[in-house]
């Protein structure tokens, strides 16, 4: 039995002692790592194509609102398909123009003047054109106006609405939904701006309030909000400095109005020199009594002399 035993490992060792034992060993243990090795790769590559699919298949369900969040960061386009070639016929009444610019921003109608709320929009040659979506949106109004020039409007997101007057040719209707820069009509002629000849009224307004076109053409539509809330702060710092003012001119007033009412302090006085006029005439009223300072009348013992001595002449007869 120990021979029987011995065999193995002996034959082992004879192995061993080989010159290419010991890098057939290194050669199959590299050959093992490294197919180890791939398999895991394998395995990681799979469970991320997994992954990938999954996104995907989310993003397909939510497609959406993707849209409508990347049309908030459109760039506000002019309503012509060549802007180089147009011209204004008519600015935007700015508030705070000066006031010739103000005057060429009024439109005269009917014996009255009225302030232009967006810009008139023509081509050098006067020619009709087509008429583009400035941005993508719904279209929540078509009307018909011989006086305006018939009206489209186009809501977007956050309150912004954008209008076109002065169109014909309507080619959307209400709910449609518009890309920035489809033809939606056909610049046409208005009754109340027919100095302006062919052209399209452009405005922009944000909560219903007419703002410049021109200060956001080239721009993305979020500036709109941005500039809205700018003016907002502006508003409220009359305000501050109208508390500020409240607490300064009170207390200046009031200490002055103070220092004004002394006229009290002059009546005190007033009385302390009539004191000298009631002395004159309680003198006046002692005079005129007949009464002097102690009180006793002048005269008086002489008048009872005088009848004592006409007593005395009565009992001498």
């Amino acid at each position: 039995m120990r021979e029987e035993e011995k065999k193995p490992t002996s034959t082992i060792r004879r192995i061993l002692k080989q010159r290419w034992a010991l890098s057939a060993i290194y050669i199959a243990s590299a050959a093992i790592i490294l197919a180890a090795a791939f398999l895991l790769q394998n395995s990681f590559d799979d469970s991320a194509k997994d992954g990938k699919e999954e996104t995907a298949e989310t993003g397909k369900n939510y497609g959406e609102p993707s849209v409508e969040v990347n049309s908030n960061l459109e760039t506000i386009k002019m309503p012509v398909a060549d802007a180089d070639k147009s011209v204004i016929k008519k600015q935007f009444y700015d508030v705070n123009a000066d006031e010739k610019a103000q005057e060429e921003a009024l439109v005269f109608y009917n014996n009255r003047y009225e302030q232009n709320k967006g810009i008139d929009i023509a081509m050098e040659d006067g020619k009709s054109f087509d008429v583009k979506a400035s941005l993508s949106g719904n279209v929540t109004k078509v009307q018909d106006d011989a006086l305006l020039g018939n009206l489209v409007e186009v809501e977007h997101e956050d309150g912004v609405v954008t209008r076109y007057q002065s169109v014909k040719d309507i080619k959307v209707a209400v709910g449609d939904k518009v890309k920035q820069g489809q033809a939606i009509a056909t610049a046409g002629k208005s009754q109340i701006n027919e100095e302006a000849g062919v052209h399209v009224h452009f405005e922009i307004r944000k909560d219903n309030i007419a703002l410049n076109p021109l200060d956001f053409v080239d721009k993305q539509a979020s500036a709109i909000q941005s500039a809205t809330e700018a003016e907002a702060d502006k508003e409220e710092t009359p305000a501050v400095e109208g508390s500020e003012a409240d607490k300064e001119t009170p207390a200046v007033e009031g200490s002055e109005a103070d220092k004004e009412e002394t006229p009290a302090v002059e009546g005190s006085e007033a009385d302390k020199e009539e004191t000298p006029e009631v002395d004159e005439t309680d003198e006046s009223t002692d005079l005129e009594s007949g009464t002097d300072e102690e009180g006793s009348v002048p005269g008086e013992d002489t008048t009872e002399e005088s009848d004592s001595l006409k007593d005395s002449l009565n009992q001498s007869n």
